[in-house]
């Protein structure tokens, strides 16, 4: 299935950074065309389904929170 994202792209320095914009993901390439095939190769991970290598095990934890 192919589905159509939108992207900015811009330079920064030596690096083009290209950052989608219905997903919270981007990436970086040393030109506008390697940054975007990045992007593209990140949102194609994104959406593939996980495969657990062992089975997940749920833990807890507690974390000391100075707050008012």
């Amino acid at each position: 299935m192919k589905r159509t994202f939108t992207a900015s792209v811009w330079q920064e320095g030596n690096w083009f950074v290209a950052q989608c914009l219905e997903i919270d993901i981007a990436s970086q390439g040393q030109t506008e065309t390697e940054t975007l095939a990045n992007l593209e190769e990140a949102l194609s991970l994104h959406f593939e389904p996980p495969v657990a290598t062992i089975i997940p095990q749920i833990k807890t934890l507690q974390v000391e929170i100075d707050a008012p």
